[in-house]
């Protein structure tokens, strides 16, 4: 574990999305960080489908949705 050091903004940022995605601001930001380091070292895959990797990888069994 380390500290990392970020500016007051983007703090408050993390602090607002944290309570919508009931996460502690901890693990928001290293959500943000996972993510964005997965984005950069995939630069043509959409955030969609890095996520359903990601799930995969995890092998979560996400529920397809049927249409009408």
């Amino acid at each position: 574990m380390g500290i990392v050091k970020i500016g007051d903004d983007l703090h408050e940022e993390l602090r607002k999305s944290s309570g919508v995605m009931c996460r502690s601001i901890n693990a928001q930001a290293e959500f943000w960080m996972k993510v964005g380091m997965l984005a950069e070292a995939n630069p043509t895959l959409p955030f969609t489908e890095i996520m359903a990797r990601q799930l995969k990888n995890a092998d979560v069994q996400v529920p397809g949705i049927e249409a009408a």
